[in-house]
């Protein structure tokens, strides 16, 4: 049996190192071998991905944010070059618009290469963050970035987007809507689940029987932490007896502990701990608006903990306000901190958010998703070259 022969092209791919990272992964350990033989080209990660040819691309860590790195492909450009010929590719996956993202893109429509592409990471929303400081470059920036995204995505011929918001989002920019797929992401249940649940460890941590409000995220100011300081002052003010506990680690975590000081934190947790962390749990708390998903939205309502979150973003989609989670205003603390009071409150509303929740993550399989993904990708590779020829032509035009 002939395998479709797939180059993935990713910046990152440590896998836990963000929710982009443990997406692909879940298809890494998916890959049916016996159908597809994979390449993997990325910046960091490990020196090997599964038991696949894997090249490793120089890197240049982002001064704005040390945690990430930028792959550098013109530095060894000869070199790949060679590789995807030699490995002649059917199928071009990229995993993000960057350079190493276009110099794929750029080699696929040379070749006349399908591409397939997961959006994951809405660097749009990003910008009011990186550029508070300087306000007058937002608009200009923002629509630089527009427009190299509509430029990069109408070259793909299939775009995976998690949500319907981000999807109009994206038809908003000029991204031709005909080549995005609604394509959700999918929960571990058997890691995710309310039987992780350990009430004798929150003591310890706790030292008191008080609700847990459980924020769980990289600590990076495009999580709109900065309402997150608003909301801890704010349930402090109002005397509300709970804990504040943060899981997760990031550039911005001294000024977390600073603005917070009477919160726990966990640093960087692994699934296992988190889990448990979720389980645990009374309230999750996710005001951020930079989300293309929200994987820890799917994750804390898989672990029976229901959700309090922001009404814009992806992850906005996950939540029926007032039916399985309550959304609130994403820049008003007061709508937060009422909506914890109503939670904590009415116990019937809290076992209602509760018992939907963990419907809905019953939904979302990744084996299901998957199928999905590699189904496509095959159908893309046996497709006879006089298409893939004016597939490229017809991607030119569009952009």
């Amino acid at each position: 049996m002939r395998k479709v022969r797939v180059a993935f092209f990713a910046e990152i791919l440590y896998e836990d190192k963000d929710g982009a990272s443990r997406t692909m992964y879940q298809l890494i350990r998916r890959i049916p071998s016996e159908r597809f033989e994979f390449l993997f080209i990325y910046g960091a990660g490990p020196s090997q991905i599964a038991q696949f040819e894997s090249v490793k691309v120089p890197t240049l860590t982002i001064p704005s944010n040390k945690h990430y790195t930028l792959s550098l492909p013109s530095l060894s450009k000869r070199r790949l070059i060679h590789k995807l010929r030699c490995f002649a590719p059917e199928i071009i996956h990229i995993a993000t618009p960057s350079l190493l993202g276009h110099f794929a893109a750029s080699y696929a429509q040379k070749n006349h290469i399908p591409i397939i592409s997961i959006y994951h990471t809405h660097f749009i929303s990003y910008i009011d963050y990186y550029f508070k400081r300087l306000p007058f470059l937002i608009h200009p920036v923002k629509k630089y970035i527009s427009r190299k995204k509509k430029s990069f995505y109408n070259q793909c011929d299939y775009i995976y987007v998690p949500s319907t918001s981000i999807r109009k989002e994206l038809t908003a920019l000029g991204i031709h809507p005909s080549r995005m797929l609604i394509w959700e992401r999918g929960i571990d249940g058997k890691l995710f689940n309310p039987n992780k649940k350990n009430e004798e460890m929150m003591q310890r941590i706790t030292g008191n029987d008080f609700p847990n409000l459980l924020f769980a995220s990289r600590l990076v100011w495009e999580k709109n932490l900065e309402l997150l300081f608003k909301i801890y002052r704010l349930v402090k003010q109002r005397a509300i007896p709970c804990n504040f506990l943060i899981a997760g680690d990031g550039q911005a975590r001294k000024s977390c502990e600073e603005e917070m000081p009477e919160a726990i934190f966990f640093g960087q947790l692994d699934h296992s701990s988190l889990s448990t962390l979720y389980a645990s749990s009374s309230i999750f708390l996710f005001p951020s608006v930079s989300e293309t998903y929200g994987n820890v939205v799917m994750e804390a309502m898989a672990s029976g903990l229901p959700c309090i979150i922001a009404n814009e973003g992806g992850s906005s989609d996950l939540i029926q306000d007032g039916v399985n989670g309550f959304t609130c205003d994403a820049y008003d603390e007061a709508d937060f901190v009422n909506k914890i009071e109503i939670l904590l409150d009415q116990p019937s509303l809290y076992d209602q958010f509760r018992m939907l929740g963990l419907q809905k993550s019953e939904k979302l399989n990744w084996d299901h998703l998957a199928t999905t993904y590699f189904h496509d990708v095959e159908q893309l590779g046996k497709l006879p070259h006089f298409y893939k020829l004016t597939s490229s032509t017809r991607n030119d035009k569009n952009t």
